[in-house]
């Protein structure tokens, strides 16, 4: 996977294996593992190619 992975993909990545283990060291269930990182994911991909297209104009 991280092969084919552009740079912001990595970054995300690399964010929410921290986060996970942040959570993991929280107790939360496993859903819950599940549904944060999820909505993490697609903010910061969000932002991060947000900030890609204001930089190509």
């Amino acid at each position: 996977m991280r092969d084919h992975a552009n740079m912001h993909q990595l970054v995300c990545l690399a964010n929410l294996e921290s986060m996970n283990a942040h959570y993991i060291t929280e107790g939360l269930s496993q859903i819950e593992r599940l549904q944060k990182p999820n909505a993490l994911a697609i903010s910061q991909m969000t932002i991060l190619l947000r900030g890609t297209n204001k930089q190509l104009k």
